[in-house]
Formats: structure tokens, sequence, C-alpha cells
């Protein structure tokens, strides 16, 4: 009976550790969800889909070929990267200390964040949008094919839209820098 006891207790105790080893990794492969762990970076490998709630990132996240990422309530200090995904949501209140950058991926959605550098849209599929965000850098859109909506986002820098089909839609733009070529009157 005792050593029973013991053997829960240590299977107890390691389980704990092994749920606090990821937290401090220095690279992450999300495929499922993860909830409120600290991890230095995440990285979402070829064709998974990872769901982040909470999860804070002292690094960067790579969201990697026909990949799907979607964030809730992050804290990023580092960048989002995705190239060739299929699908990117950053939403909630998250915070990006540094840039998100989406190309040659395909729908992205960017809505209620926080992001201290750039929001780049470069050469996408599908559908993108940006709304509600705090931008402290530019938001750029540049080569686009499926549609980009820009609604009601706060940006420090420029807001600049070329060559993008069908044109960007949007309104309720705060700007601080200049709103340029396609983007000029959103």
């Amino acid at each position: 009976m005792k050593k029973m006891i013991l053997a829960v207790g240590l299977l107890g105790l390691t389980g704990s550790l092994a749920i606090a080893t990821p937290s401090y990794a220095d690279e992450v492969v999300c495929r499922g969800t993860l909830r409120t762990a600290q991890v230095t970076n995440l990285r979402v490998p070829s064709g998974a889909a990872c769901t982040l709630n909470g999860t804070r990132v002292r690094g960067n996240i790579r969201v990697q070929s026909r990949a799907t990422l979607t964030a809730t309530g992050v804290r990023v200090n580092g960048n989002i990267q995705a190239e060739n995904a299929t699908r990117v949501t950053v939403r909630s209140q998250s915070v990006v200390g540094g840039n998100i950058q989406i190309e040659e991926s395909q729908a992205a959605t960017i809505t209620d964040t926080r992001i201290n550098g750039d929001l780049q849209f470069e050469e996408n599929t599908s559908l993108l949008q940006a709304a509600r965000n705090t931008i402290g850098g530019n938001l750029q859109g540049f080569k686009n094919r499926g549609g980009l909506r820009v609604n009601s986002n706060r940006i420090g820098g420029n807001l600049q839209c070329k060559e993008n089909r069908p044109a960007p839609t949007g309104r309720g733009n705060v700007v601080r820098g200049n709103k340029e070529d396609q983007c000029a009157r959103l």
C-alpha cells in the first residue's frame, strides 16, 4: 500500500514536471491546443492546426506551409510569421511586440490586437481582414488576390496598399502617417 501511494505521488510529481518542461523549451511544435503555457519560440509545422489560448511566447511564432494558427489572447514578444499558410487568425486582446507578416498564404484575420511593429499582407490568395487593431508601425497590403478589408484600425505609421485585386475596402482607420495608393480613402 505504501509503495502504491509513493508511486502515485511520484507519478503526480513527474506529471507536473512534464507539464512545466515545455514552458521553458527553445521551440515548441504545436499541433492541437496550447493553453496558458509560456514558451520561447513556437512553430506550427506543415499541414498542422494550432490553437493558442492565452499563451505567452517570449520569441517568435512561425506558421509553415498549409498550416493553420488560431491565437486568442496571446502575448508574443517577437513576430508572427506565416508563409504558405492556410489560415492565420489573431484576435481578442492579443499583443505582438514585433511584426505580423502573412506572405504567400491563403486567408488571415487580425482583429482586436495590439501590434508594436508592422502588419504586412503580401501575395495572399483568400480574404484578409484587419479590424480594430492598434498598430505601432505600418499596415501594408501588396499584391493580394482574395480581397483585403481594413476597418477601424489605429495606425502609428502608414497605411499602404498596392496591386491588390480586388482593391481593398474599409473605413474608420486613424492613420498618423499617410494613406497611400489603393488605401488612400480608407
